[in-house]
C-alpha cells in the first residue's frame, strides 16, 4: 500500500492487516527510525547507510518517530540510494516471512508496490486532497504539539511529496496495476471495504 503522508494508509494498512490476519508494517517508520537516529549522532549523511544497516526492530518502538522533526528527518535520508539498499532486505523478509506465523503481511509505504514487492497480489495506491491530509496530520500533531500550524504543515506536506516524487531511486508513483484509492470524502470504514473489494478476490 503506497502513497504520500498523510493520505490515510497506515490507517487503512493497519485495518486491513487486523481483518485479513496478516502482519503490519509501516516501512515509513524505519526511514524515520534511521533519520532520529542520524540526527542524535550529528546529522551527518554520510554516517546514514551505517545507521540503516544497523537498525532493530526496536527503534521502531520509539515514541518520538511520529513527530514532524522525524518525517522531516525521514524524507532527507530517504532520497538516499545506500539507505534505501540497507533497509529494502528488511521489509522483504517481513513480507515474505511475516513475524508470528501471520498468513501475510500488508506493508504501507511509498515503493512498496513497485520495488519492495513489486510481485504483490493486490496493490493499493492512496491519495487525497492536499489540504485534508494537512488537516489530518495537524489534528494528529496537536494532541503532542499545541504549537503546530496548518500552514506550515500543508507546506512541508507538499515540499515532501515533490521531493519524494523526485528523488532518482524508489520515487513515489503508482503502481500500473494498483488501485487508486482516494480517501478524500471517505470514512475509515468505507476505505476498508473498498479496499478489501478490491484484495480479498487476489489473496485467494
Amino acid at each position: 500500500m503506497d502513497g504520500p503522508a498523510a493520505s490515510g494508509k497506515g490507517s487503512l494498512a493497519r485495518r486491513m492487516a487486523g481483518r485479513l490476519g496478516y502482519a503490519h508494517l509501516d516501512t515509513g517508520l524505519l526511514y524515520r527510525a534511521v533519520g532520529v537516529r542520524l540526527v542524535e549522532a550529528g546529522g551527518d549523511l554520510a554516517r546514514a547507510s551505517e545507521i540503516a544497516a544497523a537498525l532493530s526492530p526496536g527503534d521502531l518502538a520509539r515514541p518520538d518517530l511520529r513527530s514532524a522533526g522525524a518525517g522531516a528527518a525521514a524524507s532527507r535520508v530517504a532520497v538516499l540510494p545506500e539507505v534505501r539498499a540497507a533497509l529494502l532486505e528488511w521489509q522483504r523478509r517481513f513480507a515474505h516471512h511475516p513475524p508470528e506465523g501471520a498468513a501475510g503481511a500488508v506493508l504501507d509505504g511509498r515503493d512498496i508496490g513497485t520495488v519492495v514487492c513489486p510481485e504483490a497480489p493486490a496493490k493499493i495506491f492512496v491519495v487525497a486532497d492536499p489540504m485534508v491530509r494537512a488537516e489530518r496530520r495537524w489534528k494528529e500533531l496537536r494532541e503532542t504539539d499545541p504549537s503546530a500550524d496548518l500552514k506550515t504543515i500543508l507546506e512541508e506536506l507538499l515540499a515532501r511529496d515533490a521531493r519524494d516524487s523526485a528523488r532518482s531511486t524508489a520515487p513515489l508513483k503508482r503502481a500500473d496495476d494498483a488501485l487508486l484509492l482516494d480517501t478524500t470524502n471517505l470514512t475509515i470504514d468505507e476505505a476498508v471495504a473498498q479496499a478489501l473489494v478490491f484484495a480479498a478476490p487476489r489473496l485467494s
